[in-house]
């Protein structure tokens, strides 16, 4: 007969070992996975969202010691894994793995709806998009929409101008604590997310996820007048203004607008000669 306990304010089922009947498994009364007494333990901070492990750099928490020591070595830079093909270094068991497939060429994971193969998970779901774009939740003030909720909370504080989370070392403040986290590379120069294809960092993982359809020649951004295609968003907002004529950038001196960034930083050149000259003349 089977024993109840209770560990940690969670009822937990003592499980017979099929393979040694004097070790004893318990089994997590929450989701019925099977562990030793001190994993379950351990275990159960997924169920109750603490993380009791707090990393000493940059105080993000963690609900296992192995998981923070696996973060810790983005800080450290340490990459004790490394490739027996081309001698790639990693800092994680699971990205070796994941890059070994470059070499042969496994793409595991497959679209049910184009078959089309890829070798990470992660890019399967970017690329499902393409076919689903399911984005449910939209923002009432501008119309911008999310496939999920949480996503689109963190949206409405760019509408009101609250920005909660600010930088420790600049004190730039920032709407979601992603977005800090991505700045706060910047300082600490780290580029985590990698491309299994041509090997080139990236400091987030939009980025690379754009980068990838270079390998991958996906344009999932369609131009709703000329049907023309991009690879990225912001490439489709520059290509729109041809149509719209819309010129977003304003200079500050003279009031001159420009469709492109770049067209206004090189117009703004001609002040500042402008202003030394000046000086030098008075």
């Amino acid at each position: 007969m089977n024993e109840t306990h209770l560990i940690s304010d969670l009822s937990v089922e003592t499980v017979e070992n099929v393979n040694d009947k004097n070790k004893k498994y318990f089994a997590c009364g929450i989701c019925g996975k099977e562990f030793s007494q001190k994993r379950l333990l351990t275990h159960f901070h997924i169920h109750t969202k603490e993380k009791p492990y707090s990393c000493a750099v940059c105080g993000k928490g963690f609900s296992r010691e192995g998981l923070l020591n696996m973060h810790h070595r983005k800080h450290t830079k340490e990459k004790p894994y490394s490739c027996d093909v081309c001698g790639k270094r990693f800092s994680q068991k699971g990205n070796l793995n994941t890059h070994y497939r470059i070499h042969t060429g496994e793409k595991p994971f497959s679209c049910d709806v184009c078959n089309k193969g890829f070798s990470q998970k992660a890019y399967l779901k970017v690329h499902f998009r393409t076919h689903t774009d399911k984005k449910a939740f939209s923002c009432d003030v501008c119309g911008k929409k999310y496939s999920r909720q949480e996503k689109l909370k963190g949206h409405y504080r760019i509408h009101a101008n609250e920005k909660p989370f600010p930088c420790h070392v600049c004190h730039m403040k920032f709407s979601s604590k992603s977005h800090l986290n991505r700045h706060f590379r910047t300082h600490t120069n780290e580029k985590p997310f990698s491309c299994d294809i041509c090997h080139k960092d990236f400091s987030s993982k939009s980025n690379l996820n754009v980068h990838f359809r270079t390998h991958t020649n996906e344009k999932p951004f369609s131009c709703d007048v000329c049907h023309k295609v991009f690879s990225c968003k912001s490439n489709l907002n520059v290509h729109s203004r041809t149509h719209t004529n819309a010129k977003p950038f304003s200079c500050d001196v003279c009031g001159k607008n420009y469709k492109h960034k770049d067209n206004l930083k090189k117009h703004n050149r001609i002040h500042a000669i402008n202003e030394s000259y000046s000086s030098d003349c008075a």
